[in-house]
């Protein structure tokens, strides 16, 4: 008689069953367990080593664990890291300074996560709306896109179009009027007295890369300042880099009245935003009227002082804009007839299937067997943003992979 032998679970299995029992079902990850990471690649706890295709949704742009702000991080941590802002520490005007001078803005308000960020600028442009626009009060009204992602709060998912987003969650904050995305004409004819902003992102992320069209932004930008209207720029994932500029904007050669900035602040070592503006807007809050137990705490500010500084003088920016061109081009020539279309910005890039190529997760885990990680968003598209770190080599060996498995 032959003994059974049961196949003992290995160290994921173990790790995905623990989750499973214990944690909410609120995501729906990959099936990888990863314990490491360096530069664009990371490991999983049986050894495998993969590379990042999704760099945290753009929050590791700068590499996993990069040597000289984990040295930033190690030091702050070991001399001070909160004070509340009921005092002063020594990094948060450094970090203000140097954050202002390199986007070429005139404050900063620092905030921990990409929605605060927003619910920020949300406060702040409907304060600038009843204080120096003279909107009535309780009248105040911000237009939004369709498709937008802007976070998880109640009030920001209170004007998504996801019902995936949005539903079960309300009643939700009056205040927003919708707009289709890309669409000038109808952001024009959505403004009226009470207008005091406009919520977009120069590319939309979650909504699968979509880019809008050529001038879009620039028409934007005309038409709040003529109707005297916030331009609000989130840059959140565009921004710092990702798109082969500093900020996405830049592209469009425009400057908008608030920016927000998160995710690769941090550098991915730690949570931090920020609201950038002019003083004629964000110098509307007062002592009192806005603030954050841990926003502009001394680690966060060291860390985000090292990860700007990383960012520019090595050469990221201008290396998304090289690799990501050269990117776009090998997949557009590898993808086969299942693919829609190929589109991005420096590298952030999504693959859009046909709706009956068999869906994008599917694609995924093909990839993942392969050694690359990336994410699907929605049912059909698969979106691309290693660290921008990696090399052309590397970019072309992403290319491949997708050739193999499309």
């Amino acid at each position: 008689m032959t003994d059974l032998v049961l196949e003992r679970p290995s160290a994921a299995d173990r790790f995905i069953a623990t989750e499973a029992e214990y944690g909410a079902r609120n995501y729906k990850p990959l099936d990888v367990v990863l314990t490491r990471g360096q530069g664009a690649y990371v490991w999983d706890v049986d050894g495998r080593r993969y590379l990042d295709g999704l760099a945290a949704y753009s929050a590791v742009n700068q590499g996993h664990c990069h040597p000289k702000i984990l040295e930033a991080m190690v030091a702050q941590a070991g001399r001070l890291t909160l004070t509340s802002r009921a005092f002063r520490n020594d990094q948060l005007a450094p970090f203000y300074e140097e954050l202002c001078t390199l986007t070429g803005s005139h404050l900063a308000l620092p905030m921990n996560s990409g929605a605060e960020a927003v619910e920020s600028a949300l406060k702040v442009s409907r304060k600038w709306g009843y204080d120096v626009k003279g909107v009535a009060a309780d009248q105040a009204e911000i237009i939004v896109c369709a498709d937008n992602f802007h976070g998880r709060t109640l009030a920001i998912v209170g004007f998504s179009t996801d019902p995936g987003t949005y539903g079960g969650f309300g009643p939700f904050a009056p205040g927003f009027r919708i707009v289709p995305y890309g669409d000038a004409a109808a952001l024009e004819a959505a403004i009226t007295p009470n207008t005091v902003a406009f919520l977009v992102e120069p590319i939309q992320g979650e909504a699968g890369v979509v880019i809008p069209p050529d001038g879009y932004l620039q028409k934007a930008r005309a038409l709040c300042t003529r109707h005297n209207v916030i331009l609000i720029l989130d840059e959140i994932q565009t921004g710092l880099g990702r798109t082969g500029k500093l900020l996405a904007e830049e592209h469009d050669g425009i400057e908008a009245d608030l920016t927000l900035v998160g995710k690769a602040l941090g550098g991915g070592f730690y949570p931090i935003s920020a609201v950038l503006s002019n003083k004629a807007v964000l110098g509307v809050l007062k002592p009192g009227e806005h603030g954050s137990t841990f926003g502009g705490n001394p680690l966060a500010c060291a860390v985000a002082r090292a990860s700007l500084k990383v960012l520019v003088e090595e050469g990221m920016i201008d290396n998304a804009a090289e690799v990501g061109a050269r990117l776009m081009g090998n997949l557009q020539a590898a993808v086969g007839d299942r693919v829609k279309q190929v589109r991005g910005r420096g590298l952030m890039i999504a693959v859009e299937l046909h709706p009956d190529a068999g869906g994008a997760r599917a694609v995924c885990e093909a990839l993942r067997e392969r050694g690359l990680l990336c994410k699907e968003t929605h049912d059909h598209t698969i979106r691309i943003a290693p660290p921008l770190v990696i090399t052309g080599t590397e970019a072309d060996w992403i290319a491949d992979q997708f050739d193999q498995v499309l």
